[in-house]
Protein backbone atom coordinates (compact mmCIF):
# COMPACT_ATOMS: atom_id res chain seq x y z
CA UNK A 1 0.00 0.00 0.00
CA UNK A 2 0.97 3.38 -0.58
CA UNK A 3 3.26 5.70 1.95
CA UNK A 4 2.77 9.27 0.59
CA UNK A 5 5.50 10.89 3.21
CA UNK A 6 6.29 9.20 6.24
CA UNK A 7 4.89 12.17 8.25
CA UNK A 8 1.70 11.88 6.98
CA UNK A 9 1.09 8.19 7.76
CA UNK A 10 -2.32 7.59 9.99
CA UNK A 11 -4.13 4.77 11.53
CA UNK A 12 -7.96 4.69 12.57
CA UNK A 13 -8.96 1.37 14.39
CA UNK A 14 -7.27 -1.44 13.00
CA UNK A 15 -7.21 0.54 9.33
CA UNK A 16 -4.13 1.55 8.19
CA UNK A 17 -4.19 4.56 5.21
CA UNK A 18 -2.93 4.46 2.45
CA UNK A 19 -3.40 6.67 -0.85
CA UNK A 20 -6.08 8.31 -2.16
CA UNK A 21 -8.20 6.70 -4.15
CA UNK A 22 -11.20 9.10 -5.41
CA UNK A 23 -12.60 12.23 -4.47
CA UNK A 24 -15.53 13.69 -3.58
CA UNK A 25 -18.29 16.55 -2.37
CA UNK A 26 -17.68 14.72 1.37
CA UNK A 27 -14.86 13.21 1.81
CA UNK A 28 -12.06 11.28 0.31
CA UNK A 29 -11.99 7.60 -0.54
CA UNK A 30 -8.68 5.95 0.98
CA UNK A 31 -6.93 3.01 0.03
CA UNK A 32 -6.34 0.79 3.23
CA UNK A 33 -5.20 -2.24 5.43
CA UNK A 34 -6.75 -4.18 7.44
CA UNK A 35 -3.58 -4.28 10.01
CA UNK A 36 -5.18 -8.15 11.49
CA UNK A 37 -5.80 -9.82 8.66
CA UNK A 38 -3.41 -7.84 5.80
CA UNK A 39 -6.62 -7.67 3.81
CA UNK A 40 -7.14 -4.59 1.73
CA UNK A 41 -10.09 -2.37 2.00
CA UNK A 42 -11.69 1.06 0.89
CA UNK A 43 -12.83 3.63 3.29
CA UNK A 44 -14.91 6.65 2.69
CA UNK A 45 -13.97 9.25 4.92
CA UNK A 46 -16.73 12.18 5.51
CA UNK A 47 -16.94 15.08 7.11
CA UNK A 48 -19.25 14.64 10.11
CA UNK A 49 -19.51 18.64 10.65
CA UNK A 50 -20.30 18.73 6.90
CA UNK A 51 -23.34 15.93 6.95
CA UNK A 52 -24.62 18.02 10.26
CA UNK A 53 -24.53 21.64 8.68
CA UNK A 54 -26.70 19.81 5.71
CA UNK A 55 -29.26 18.49 8.20
CA UNK A 56 -28.52 14.95 7.11
CA UNK A 57 -28.20 13.35 9.67
CA UNK A 58 -31.12 10.66 9.94
CA UNK A 59 -30.88 10.10 6.45
CA UNK A 60 -27.33 9.41 7.08
CA UNK A 61 -28.47 6.42 10.22
CA UNK A 62 -31.29 5.37 7.64
CA UNK A 63 -28.86 4.74 5.43
CA UNK A 64 -26.34 2.86 7.17
CA UNK A 65 -28.91 0.51 8.68
CA UNK A 66 -30.84 -0.23 4.97
CA UNK A 67 -27.07 -0.87 3.79
CA UNK A 68 -27.10 -3.82 6.73
CA UNK A 69 -29.13 -5.27 4.23
CA UNK A 70 -27.53 -5.33 1.17
CA UNK A 71 -25.30 -8.35 0.33
CA UNK A 72 -25.60 -9.39 -3.21
CA UNK A 73 -22.36 -10.10 -5.36
CA UNK A 74 -22.88 -7.17 -7.80
CA UNK A 75 -22.41 -4.21 -5.20
CA UNK A 76 -19.77 -3.15 -3.38
CA UNK A 77 -20.10 -4.61 0.17
CA UNK A 78 -19.88 -2.73 3.45
CA UNK A 79 -17.95 -4.39 5.84
CA UNK A 80 -18.26 -1.52 8.72
CA UNK A 81 -18.47 1.80 9.87
CA UNK A 82 -17.05 3.46 12.56
CA UNK A 83 -16.42 7.37 13.79
CA UNK A 84 -14.67 9.94 15.00
CA UNK A 85 -14.97 13.15 16.57
CA UNK A 86 -15.18 14.44 12.97
CA UNK A 87 -15.15 11.97 10.71
CA UNK A 88 -17.40 8.96 9.38
CA UNK A 89 -15.44 5.66 8.33
CA UNK A 90 -17.21 3.26 5.72
CA UNK A 91 -15.17 0.37 5.47
CA UNK A 92 -15.87 -1.31 1.87
CA UNK A 93 -14.83 -4.17 -0.04
CA UNK A 94 -11.50 -2.79 -2.58
CA UNK A 95 -12.08 -4.30 -6.06
CA UNK A 96 -8.88 -4.21 -8.28
CA UNK A 97 -10.43 -4.81 -11.83
CA UNK A 98 -10.83 -1.02 -12.13
CA UNK A 99 -13.82 0.76 -13.48
CA UNK A 100 -15.82 -0.34 -16.74
CA UNK A 101 -15.39 3.26 -17.53
CA UNK A 102 -11.71 2.77 -18.17
CA UNK A 103 -12.68 -0.30 -20.55
CA UNK A 104 -14.83 1.26 -22.44
CA UNK A 105 -12.14 4.58 -22.64
CA UNK A 106 -9.46 2.06 -24.14
CA UNK A 107 -11.33 -0.35 -26.22
CA UNK A 108 -14.32 1.53 -26.95
CA UNK A 109 -17.87 -0.41 -27.35
CA UNK A 110 -18.57 -3.82 -26.47
CA UNK A 111 -19.57 -6.71 -27.98
CA UNK A 112 -23.76 -7.06 -27.62
CA UNK A 113 -23.23 -10.22 -25.42
CA UNK A 114 -20.45 -8.63 -23.22
CA UNK A 115 -22.82 -5.80 -22.96
CA UNK A 116 -25.30 -7.75 -22.13
CA UNK A 117 -23.88 -9.75 -19.66
CA UNK A 118 -22.74 -6.43 -17.73
CA UNK A 119 -26.51 -5.11 -17.95
CA UNK A 120 -27.84 -8.34 -16.69
CA UNK A 121 -25.65 -7.63 -13.69
CA UNK A 122 -26.50 -4.36 -13.15
CA UNK A 123 -30.21 -4.58 -13.28
CA UNK A 124 -30.11 -7.68 -10.87
CA UNK A 125 -28.21 -6.15 -8.26
CA UNK A 126 -30.44 -2.99 -8.64
CA UNK A 127 -33.90 -5.03 -8.63
CA UNK A 128 -32.18 -6.44 -5.54
CA UNK A 129 -31.18 -3.28 -3.74
CA UNK A 130 -34.68 -1.60 -4.89
CA UNK A 131 -37.15 -4.71 -3.35
CA UNK A 132 -34.50 -3.79 0.04
CA UNK A 133 -35.65 0.02 0.05
CA UNK A 134 -31.78 1.37 -1.30
CA UNK A 135 -31.95 3.15 -4.58
CA UNK A 136 -28.87 4.53 -6.39
CA UNK A 137 -29.77 8.05 -7.70
CA UNK A 138 -26.34 8.46 -9.73
CA UNK A 139 -25.73 5.31 -11.75
CA UNK A 140 -23.32 5.76 -14.29
CA UNK A 141 -20.48 3.85 -15.69
CA UNK A 142 -17.72 5.26 -13.00
CA UNK A 143 -19.64 3.47 -10.18
CA UNK A 144 -19.12 0.19 -11.67
CA UNK A 145 -16.50 -1.60 -10.95
CA UNK A 146 -14.82 -4.84 -12.31
CA UNK A 147 -13.42 -7.54 -9.59
CA UNK A 148 -10.62 -9.56 -10.63
CA UNK A 149 -13.09 -12.21 -12.39
CA UNK A 150 -14.38 -9.29 -14.76
CA UNK A 151 -18.02 -9.16 -12.99
CA UNK A 152 -19.89 -5.99 -12.29
CA UNK A 153 -20.09 -4.39 -9.03
CA UNK A 154 -21.63 -1.18 -8.21
CA UNK A 155 -20.11 1.36 -5.75
CA UNK A 156 -21.93 3.81 -3.29
CA UNK A 157 -25.08 1.98 -3.72
CA UNK A 158 -26.59 3.29 -0.14
CA UNK A 159 -24.58 6.25 0.45
CA UNK A 160 -26.28 7.90 -2.09
CA UNK A 161 -27.64 9.99 0.75
CA UNK A 162 -24.52 12.29 0.44
CA UNK A 163 -25.86 14.23 -2.68
CA UNK A 164 -29.47 13.55 -2.04
CA UNK A 165 -32.11 14.61 -0.01
CA UNK A 166 -35.94 13.61 0.73
CA UNK A 167 -38.61 16.01 1.34
CA UNK A 168 -41.59 16.43 2.99
CA UNK A 169 -43.95 15.25 0.02
CA UNK A 170 -42.19 11.98 0.38
CA UNK A 171 -40.31 11.88 -3.24
CA UNK A 172 -36.42 12.67 -4.17
CA UNK A 173 -34.73 15.90 -5.11
CA UNK A 174 -31.71 16.53 -6.75
CA UNK A 175 -29.57 19.68 -7.30
CA UNK A 176 -26.49 17.12 -8.64
CA UNK A 177 -25.53 13.85 -10.07
CA UNK A 178 -24.51 13.88 -13.95
CA UNK A 179 -26.58 14.89 -16.15
CA UNK A 180 -25.56 12.67 -18.57
CA UNK A 181 -27.39 9.80 -17.03
CA UNK A 182 -30.13 11.56 -14.95
CA UNK A 183 -33.86 10.67 -15.81
CA UNK A 184 -35.92 13.70 -17.25
CA UNK A 185 -38.46 13.89 -14.28
CA UNK A 186 -35.00 14.53 -12.46
CA UNK A 187 -34.08 17.33 -14.29
CA UNK A 188 -37.81 19.77 -13.46
CA UNK A 189 -37.19 18.67 -9.52
CA UNK A 190 -40.70 18.28 -8.89
CA UNK A 191 -39.81 14.91 -7.21
CA UNK A 192 -39.22 11.65 -8.90
CA UNK A 193 -39.19 8.03 -8.06
CA UNK A 194 -35.86 6.43 -7.06
CA UNK A 195 -36.47 3.04 -8.74
CA UNK A 196 -37.74 4.63 -12.18
CA UNK A 197 -34.88 6.91 -12.29
CA UNK A 198 -32.16 4.75 -11.17
CA UNK A 199 -33.76 2.47 -14.31
CA UNK A 200 -33.10 5.34 -16.66
CA UNK A 201 -29.84 5.59 -15.73
CA UNK A 202 -29.12 1.79 -16.33
CA UNK A 203 -30.74 2.57 -19.67
CA UNK A 204 -28.16 5.13 -20.32
CA UNK A 205 -25.28 2.42 -19.34
CA UNK A 206 -26.77 -0.33 -21.90
CA UNK A 207 -26.48 2.70 -24.31
CA UNK A 208 -22.87 3.39 -23.67
CA UNK A 209 -21.99 0.18 -23.53
CA UNK A 210 -22.84 -0.93 -26.87
CA UNK A 211 -22.52 2.72 -28.45
CA UNK A 212 -19.22 3.78 -26.87
CA UNK A 213 -20.66 6.69 -26.22
CA UNK A 214 -23.32 8.69 -24.69
CA UNK A 215 -26.81 8.98 -25.95
CA UNK A 216 -27.03 12.84 -24.36
CA UNK A 217 -24.46 14.65 -24.73
CA UNK A 218 -23.99 18.62 -25.59
CA UNK A 219 -21.45 20.89 -24.44
CA UNK A 220 -24.05 23.52 -22.82
CA UNK A 221 -26.09 21.81 -20.09
CA UNK A 222 -29.08 23.53 -20.98
CA UNK A 223 -29.07 21.89 -24.64
CA UNK A 224 -28.46 18.71 -23.02
CA UNK A 225 -31.38 18.73 -20.84
CA UNK A 226 -34.03 19.49 -23.12
CA UNK A 227 -32.75 16.20 -25.36
CA UNK A 228 -33.15 14.25 -22.21
CA UNK A 229 -36.22 15.65 -21.42
CA UNK A 230 -37.59 14.63 -25.20
CA UNK A 231 -35.70 11.82 -25.37
CA UNK A 232 -33.90 13.20 -28.08
CA UNK A 233 -31.72 9.90 -29.29
CA UNK A 234 -30.80 7.91 -31.89
CA UNK A 235 -29.47 4.05 -31.66
CA UNK A 236 -26.41 3.11 -34.17
CA UNK A 237 -27.12 0.86 -37.05
CA UNK A 238 -25.19 -1.84 -35.20
CA UNK A 239 -27.22 -2.28 -32.29
CA UNK A 240 -30.03 -5.75 -32.96
CA UNK A 241 -33.64 -4.80 -33.20
CA UNK A 242 -34.16 -6.73 -30.08
CA UNK A 243 -31.44 -4.22 -28.16
CA UNK A 244 -32.96 -0.85 -29.75
CA UNK A 245 -36.37 -1.89 -28.41
CA UNK A 246 -35.47 -2.48 -25.33
CA UNK A 247 -33.50 0.36 -24.93
CA UNK A 248 -36.45 2.76 -26.14
CA UNK A 249 -38.36 0.95 -23.67
CA UNK A 250 -36.36 1.83 -20.72
CA UNK A 251 -35.25 5.42 -22.08
CA UNK A 252 -38.89 6.49 -22.35
CA UNK A 253 -39.07 10.19 -20.34
CA UNK A 254 -42.61 9.63 -18.85
CA UNK A 255 -41.71 7.52 -16.01
CA UNK A 256 -45.22 6.57 -15.85
CA UNK A 257 -45.18 4.81 -19.44
CA UNK A 258 -41.16 3.51 -18.53
CA UNK A 259 -40.68 -0.48 -18.93
CA UNK A 260 -40.23 -1.96 -15.25
CA UNK A 261 -37.47 -4.29 -14.02
CA UNK A 262 -39.88 -7.39 -13.78
CA UNK A 263 -40.44 -6.91 -17.49
CA UNK A 264 -37.17 -5.98 -18.54
CA UNK A 265 -35.90 -9.57 -17.06
CA UNK A 266 -38.99 -10.60 -18.56
CA UNK A 267 -37.71 -9.52 -22.32
CA UNK A 268 -36.11 -12.00 -24.28
CA UNK A 269 -33.17 -10.24 -25.59
CA UNK A 270 -32.47 -9.53 -21.72
CA UNK A 271 -32.92 -13.46 -20.73
CA UNK A 272 -30.56 -14.80 -23.53
CA UNK A 273 -27.54 -16.37 -21.52
CA UNK A 274 -28.85 -15.41 -18.24
CA UNK A 275 -27.39 -16.62 -15.16
CA UNK A 276 -28.53 -15.54 -11.88
CA UNK A 277 -26.36 -14.61 -9.14
CA UNK A 278 -24.34 -16.84 -6.93
CA UNK A 279 -24.44 -15.21 -3.14
CA UNK A 280 -22.23 -16.17 -0.82
CA UNK A 281 -21.95 -15.30 3.24
CA UNK A 282 -20.93 -12.05 3.94
CA UNK A 283 -20.36 -10.65 7.11
CA UNK A 284 -22.76 -8.10 8.41
CA UNK A 285 -21.88 -4.26 8.91
CA UNK A 286 -20.85 -3.44 12.55
CA UNK A 287 -23.21 -0.72 13.29
CA UNK A 288 -25.13 -2.24 15.85
CA UNK A 289 -25.64 1.46 17.60
CA UNK A 290 -26.40 3.76 14.42
CA UNK A 291 -26.33 6.79 16.89
CA UNK A 292 -23.06 6.23 18.19
CA UNK A 293 -21.96 7.41 14.50
CA UNK A 294 -22.81 10.73 15.56
CA UNK A 295 -21.59 10.66 19.47
CA UNK A 296 -18.97 12.41 20.73
CA UNK A 297 -18.90 10.16 23.60
CA UNK A 298 -15.21 8.30 23.87
CA UNK A 299 -16.76 5.42 24.17
CA UNK A 300 -17.99 5.26 20.84
CA UNK A 301 -14.61 6.90 19.08
CA UNK A 302 -12.53 5.06 16.65
CA UNK A 303 -8.92 5.99 17.55
CA UNK A 304 -6.96 8.30 15.11
CA UNK A 305 -3.04 7.76 14.90
CA UNK A 306 -1.04 10.41 13.10
CA UNK A 307 2.43 10.51 12.92
CA UNK A 308 3.40 14.07 12.83
CA UNK A 309 1.86 17.06 10.68
CA UNK A 310 3.55 19.16 8.44
CA UNK A 311 2.65 22.06 5.88
CA UNK A 312 5.57 21.39 3.51
CA UNK A 313 4.85 19.47 0.38
CA UNK A 314 4.88 15.67 1.07
CA UNK A 315 8.26 13.74 -0.26
CA UNK A 316 7.57 10.86 -2.09
CA UNK A 317 10.00 7.74 -1.77
CA UNK A 318 10.59 5.41 -4.21
CA UNK A 319 7.78 3.27 -3.26
CA UNK A 320 5.78 6.20 -3.70
CA UNK A 321 6.49 6.98 -7.09
CA UNK A 322 5.80 3.25 -7.79
CA UNK A 323 2.45 3.62 -6.17
CA UNK A 324 1.49 6.83 -7.95
CA UNK A 325 2.02 5.23 -11.15
CA UNK A 326 -0.10 2.55 -12.75
CA UNK A 327 1.37 -0.64 -11.42
CA UNK A 328 4.85 -1.25 -11.07
CA UNK A 329 5.73 0.60 -14.32
CA UNK A 330 7.98 3.98 -13.91
CA UNK A 331 6.39 4.94 -17.06
CA UNK A 332 3.33 5.76 -15.98
CA UNK A 333 4.74 8.98 -14.35
CA UNK A 334 5.86 10.39 -17.71
CA UNK A 335 3.21 9.11 -19.97
CA UNK A 336 -0.03 10.27 -21.26
CA UNK A 337 -2.86 7.59 -20.38
CA UNK A 338 -4.43 6.24 -23.56
CA UNK A 339 -8.24 7.17 -23.40
CA UNK A 340 -10.19 9.23 -21.41
CA UNK A 341 -8.65 10.55 -18.33
CA UNK A 342 -10.11 10.20 -14.61
CA UNK A 343 -6.62 11.67 -13.21
CA UNK A 344 -3.26 13.00 -14.65
CA UNK A 345 -0.04 13.17 -13.13
CA UNK A 346 3.09 15.31 -14.63
CA UNK A 347 6.68 16.17 -13.78
CA UNK A 348 7.99 19.55 -12.67
CA UNK A 349 11.27 20.75 -12.61
CA UNK A 350 10.65 23.83 -10.59
CA UNK A 351 10.23 24.56 -7.22
CA UNK A 352 6.89 23.10 -5.22
CA UNK A 353 5.80 26.80 -4.37
CA UNK A 354 6.76 28.09 -7.65
CA UNK A 355 4.39 25.28 -9.09
CA UNK A 356 1.66 26.07 -7.20
CA UNK A 357 1.44 29.81 -8.04
CA UNK A 358 1.29 29.05 -11.60
CA UNK A 359 -1.26 26.63 -11.06
CA UNK A 360 -3.52 28.78 -9.32
CA UNK A 361 -2.80 31.44 -11.88
CA UNK A 362 -3.66 29.18 -14.71
CA UNK A 363 -7.18 28.00 -13.36
CA UNK A 364 -8.29 30.96 -12.75
CA UNK A 365 -7.56 31.50 -16.52
CA UNK A 366 -9.61 29.10 -17.32
CA UNK A 367 -12.41 30.07 -14.94
CA UNK A 368 -12.06 28.13 -12.33
CA UNK A 369 -12.01 28.84 -8.80
CA UNK A 370 -9.27 28.23 -6.43
CA UNK A 371 -9.62 26.79 -2.65
CA UNK A 372 -5.70 26.42 -1.48
CA UNK A 373 -4.37 24.88 1.96
CA UNK A 374 -0.91 23.82 2.08
CA UNK A 375 0.29 21.77 -0.98
CA UNK A 376 -3.37 21.12 -1.87
CA UNK A 377 -5.68 23.04 -4.13
CA UNK A 378 -9.46 22.30 -5.42
CA UNK A 379 -10.40 23.70 -8.23
CA UNK A 380 -14.17 24.29 -9.03
CA UNK A 381 -15.75 25.42 -12.24
CA UNK A 382 -17.70 27.95 -12.26
CA UNK A 383 -19.25 28.97 -16.10
CA UNK A 384 -21.81 27.21 -17.35
CA UNK A 385 -20.52 24.30 -19.43
CA UNK A 386 -18.34 23.61 -16.43
CA UNK A 387 -20.90 23.35 -13.73
CA UNK A 388 -20.25 20.24 -11.21
CA UNK A 389 -16.85 20.00 -12.74
CA UNK A 390 -14.07 19.63 -9.58
CA UNK A 391 -10.57 18.81 -9.85
CA UNK A 392 -8.62 18.14 -6.58
CA UNK A 393 -4.30 18.94 -6.64
CA UNK A 394 -1.50 17.52 -5.07
CA UNK A 395 1.96 18.90 -5.08
CA UNK A 396 4.40 16.12 -4.15
CA UNK A 397 8.51 16.64 -4.16
CA UNK A 398 10.24 13.86 -5.57
CA UNK A 399 14.11 16.54 -5.17
CA UNK A 400 14.26 20.10 -4.21
CA UNK A 401 13.85 20.64 -8.26
CA UNK A 402 12.10 18.10 -9.14
CA UNK A 403 7.90 17.72 -8.02
CA UNK A 404 5.21 15.70 -8.93
CA UNK A 405 2.00 16.95 -9.35
CA UNK A 406 -1.72 14.43 -8.83
CA UNK A 407 -5.36 15.58 -10.44
CA UNK A 408 -7.98 13.81 -9.67
CA UNK A 409 -11.54 14.75 -10.80
CA UNK A 410 -13.28 15.12 -7.54
CA UNK A 411 -16.84 15.93 -8.95
CA UNK A 412 -18.44 16.10 -12.38
CA UNK A 413 -17.98 14.61 -16.02
CA UNK A 414 -15.23 12.52 -16.82
CA UNK A 415 -15.51 13.86 -20.23
CA UNK A 416 -15.57 17.44 -19.20
CA UNK A 417 -12.17 16.71 -17.57
CA UNK A 418 -10.65 15.08 -20.11
CA UNK A 419 -11.11 18.46 -22.19
CA UNK A 420 -10.13 20.35 -18.93
CA UNK A 421 -6.83 18.11 -19.33
CA UNK A 422 -5.99 19.26 -22.86
CA UNK A 423 -6.70 22.92 -22.00
CA UNK A 424 -5.18 23.17 -18.39
CA UNK A 425 -1.94 21.55 -19.83
CA UNK A 426 -1.84 23.88 -22.91
CA UNK A 427 -1.78 27.02 -20.63
CA UNK A 428 0.88 25.52 -18.39
CA UNK A 429 3.25 24.07 -21.06
CA UNK A 430 5.95 26.32 -20.43
CA UNK A 431 6.32 25.03 -16.81
CA UNK A 432 5.15 21.38 -17.44
CA UNK A 433 6.85 18.26 -18.61
CA UNK A 434 4.01 16.13 -20.22
CA UNK A 435 4.88 12.91 -21.12
CA UNK A 436 3.91 13.02 -24.71
CA UNK A 437 6.86 15.54 -24.92
CA UNK A 438 9.37 13.14 -23.46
Amino acid sequence: MSRVGRNFRNRVGKYEFGRVLGEGTFGRVHLARDVETGEKRAIKVISKDRVVKDKMTEQIKREISTMKLVKHPNVVHLFEVMASKSKIYFVLEYVTGGELFSKIAKQGRLREEEARRYFQQLINAVDYCHNKGVYHRDLKLENLLLDEDGNLKISDFGLSALSQQVREDGLLHTTCGTPNYVAPEVIIDKGYDGAKADLWSCGVVLFVLMAGYLPFDEPNIMNLYKKIYKADFTCPHWFSSAARRLIIRILEPNPNSRITIPHIMDNSWFKKGYKPAKFKELKNVDSSDIDSVFSNSNDCIASEHKEGKDCRPSVLTAFDIISLSEGLNLSGLFEKEQGVRREMKFTLRCSASEILVKMEESAKLLGFSVKKRNNKMRLEGNDLDRKGLAISTEVFEVSPLLSVVEMKKAGGDTLQFDRFYENYSAVLKDIVRKADEE
